[in-house]
């Protein structure tokens, strides 16, 4: 591994920089929480539900091995949703505890930050997996469609659609994903590689919401990712999907005292020009 710095480095006192003792403070193991409410994510299918700022919400493993695709967006302006490239080159490829999902241009603001990860400690395994990734993004059946000219209706992309229908979004709301519990890296050829989920039943991932939120979740199709579902050994791995649970918690109103949902970025340019057809400061008040 190269030991390189990263290229993008905070000055001191930036919101890059996290207070790592306050969300210590919201974790299942240092507070007693209020369980408000439970959801099961199908086998092959998708859901969407809401979590209001200075809540805390888990993603878990609630029987077999199984990877979720993650979407997330304000509640009350939609087009302010993660930003799944920017996450990666401010955070990592790979996220865990105290990294934050980051929203869009023109916003550009945490809107969600890990609190707890019970594959922490997983690491990089012997041919540089990880998990959590946000290397990839969802299976689609377009793609599908291009590399086997056949048309299958289960795809992530197709659960992320039907998910967040209910709450007026569409298809081109849907966007690139955070892969909950998908052990992924890039080989010898620099290609994307998928290996077999490592999390297991009661394994979970948790988040501290930062903003009104609308979150979606894919459970995939290709279940634990132990069965190649492109190429020549390529077979429908039905045998492999199990549901997912998520779980919303209220936490103590005390613990939030000094918390504050964070601002929009605070960027008052006009992108260098003089009469600017955008007002963007408006547009962002407006929602």
């Amino acid at each position: 591994m190269s030991d390189v710095a990263a290229a993008y480095r905070a000055n001191k006192g930036s919101v890059l920089d996290v207070d790592k003792a306050f969300y210590d403070t919201l974790t299942d193991a240092s507070t007693k929480r209020e369980l408000v409410a439970t959801y099961t994510v199908p086998v092959r299918d998708g859901l969407a539900w809401k979590v209001p700022a200075g809540h805390v919400f888990r993603v878990k493993i609630i029987d077999g091995s199984q990877v979720g695709d993650f979407n997330m967006w304000s509640l009350h302006n939609p087009r302010e949703r993660m930003w799944a490239s920017r996450t990666r080159q401010l955070q990592r490829a790979h996220v865990s505890n105290y990294d934050r999902l980051w929203s869009t241009l023109p916003y550009l603001r945490p809107m969600a930050t890990i609190i707890d990860d019970t594959l922490a400690n997983y690491g990089v395994d012997s041919e540089g997996g990880r998990v959590h990734d946000l290397l990839g993004t969802r299976c689609d059946p377009y793609v599908n469609r291009l590399l086997t000219g056949e048309d299958f209706d289960f795809h992530c992309h197709s659960n992320l659609v039907r998910a967040v229908e209910p709450f007026g979004l569409t298809e081109f709301d849907v966007h690139d994903v955070l892969n909950i519990f998908q052990c992924t890296g890039l080989n010898k050829d620099d290609q994307y590689f998928m290996k077999a989920c490592p999390a297991r039943k009661g394994d979970y991932l948790e988040f501290f919401a930062e903003i009104d939120l609308l979150c979606a979740m894919s459970c995939c199709p290709g279940g634990d990712l132990s069965v190649d579902l492109w190429g020549e050994n390529a077979k429908d791995p039905l045998q492999t999907c199990h549901p997912l649970g998520v779980e919303v918690y209220r936490v103590k109103p005390e613990l939030l005292r000094n918390w504050a949902s964070p601002d929009y970025a605070p960027y008052k340019g006009k992108h260098g020009r003089q009469n600017p057809s955008v007002d963007w400061a408006a547009i962002k008040k407006q929602g």
